[in-house]
């Protein structure tokens, strides 16, 4: 058994997809010695993902408390962007190019109303469109649009670069990398105090962060009553290239509820265009299915016909970590020492900011900030659960 140095770090983060990166990085600006083990680091879901910085298109019934956290998020985004660019060197491709939500019948269009009622109600900032409205400003949308949501402060990130990024600064801020998966977590005496990886290395390490996405509740050690509760769901992209030739084919983020389906188109600077998004509860079953790409092209085409003469680039299949109540569960479990950050289901790209912050508090105070106070992994503790004890040396 090969241990990784003779003093342990003050934090190991698990995973290193953009939430474990994000935490690792900030960890380490706050001064903190740390370890961050992943197999494929700035992979995982964030490969998969569109980028859409939707917290109000993204409003569902239900999830106003979510709904807070979110725009928080959302407004950090630009200096949060500005400063990971500076510190990286490389650009994340954010756009604040907007979004457009558009209905395309009778029923949609009354799913679109109740939507705008809900965001006006929530003192959220949305203008309604008539039909005409929404193909003047995206001439490629389908005649028959009934009518859309313009969101301006709606925007986008290239997941993909983003992940890139947070990885170099997490070198420049001196994170030490372990391309290797965590195995088992390592409790002494009731407290998490490192984990031990697939290579046989040991990792020592004063707090461990579960930042593993989909796959935080695998890890072996954790205690039943501190396993986070996530499931993988499913999702299917595909990739577009659009040529010079159909440039500018959107201008913004466009999305709708086709037969009750969820579509979104997003364009890229680059000249990518991401389709997304299936929702599916398979598992771990990550195939790209004909069905899958069928039904997101059928209804893309419905949205914008012009889809169908662009080249067909990628497709891709990814999972992303859902919770109970579809929520992230962030701060200290009921081990002293692991702290989560995981089960940000279909947000986790937004809430990157806020939750690198979150997470940045928590482990050099030992405190949740207020307003993730809601998100403690806590609230799904069972009713005889481990008593919360006072650090204890390792």
């Amino acid at each position: 058994m090969r241990t990784s140095a003779e003093k342990p770090y003050d934090v190991l983060v698990v995973g290193g997809g953009i939430i474990g990166l994000v935490t690792a990085w900030r960890a380490a600006q706050r001064g903190l010695r740390t370890a961050l083990a992943d197999p494929e680091p700035g992979g995982g879901a964030a490969q998969v993902a569109a980028g859409m910085l939707a917290a109000v298109t993204e409003l569902h019934y239900g999830e106003q408390t979510l709904l807070g956290l979110n725009l928080a998020s959302a407004r950090r985004y630009p200096d949060f962007v500005a400063e990971l660019q500076e510190a990286s060197g490389q650009d994340t491709g954010y756009r604040a190019c907007g979004t457009l939500a558009v209905a395309l019948d009778a029923d949609d269009r009354a799913h679109l109303r109740e939507l705008h009622a809900l965001q006006r109600q929530s003192g959220l900032e949305s203008e309604w469109l008539t039909g005409r409205e929404c193909r003047r400003l995206e001439p490629m949308l389908a005649p028959g649009v009934r009518g859309g949501l313009r969101v301006d402060g709606d925007h986008q990130i290239d997941p993909r670069r983003l992940a890139a990024a947070l990885l170099t600064a997490c070198g420049r801020a001196g994170v030490v990398l372990h391309r290797t998966r965590a195995e088992r977590l390592t409790v002494v005496r009731e407290r998490a105090a490192g984990a031990l990886l697939a290579d046989g290395t040991r990792i020592a390490a004063d707090q461990v962060v579960l930042a593993a996405g989909s796959f935080s509740g695998r890890l072996a050690g954790v205690p039943e009553e501190a396993l986070p509760p996530v499931r993988p769901v499913k999702g299917q992209v595909l990739r577009l290239t659009v040529p010079p030739a159909y440039a500018p084919f959107l201008s913004r983020t466009v999305r709708a509820v086709v037969r009750g389906s969820q579509v979104y188109l997003v364009p890229r600077a680059n000249g990518e265009l991401v389709v997304g998004a299936t929702s599916e509860e398979l598992g771990w079953d990550t195939t790209v299915t004909a069905g899958g790409v069928y039904e997101l092209l059928r209804d893309a085409h419905e949205l914008v016909p012009g889809i169908t003469e662009l080249p067909l680039t990628e497709t891709r299949a990814g999972l992303r970590p859902g919770s109970p109540d579809n929520a992230p569960l962030l701060g200290p479990t009921l081990l002293p020492g692991l702290v989560l950050a995981t089960g940000h289901h279909r947000n986790g790209v937004l809430l990157t900011p806020v939750t690198g912050d979150v997470l940045a508090t928590v482990l050099t105070t030992g405190k949740l900030p207020d307003e993730a106070r809601a998100f403690s992994p806590r609230r799904f503790a069972p009713a005889a659960s481990l008593p919360v004890r006072q650090e204890q040396p390792a």
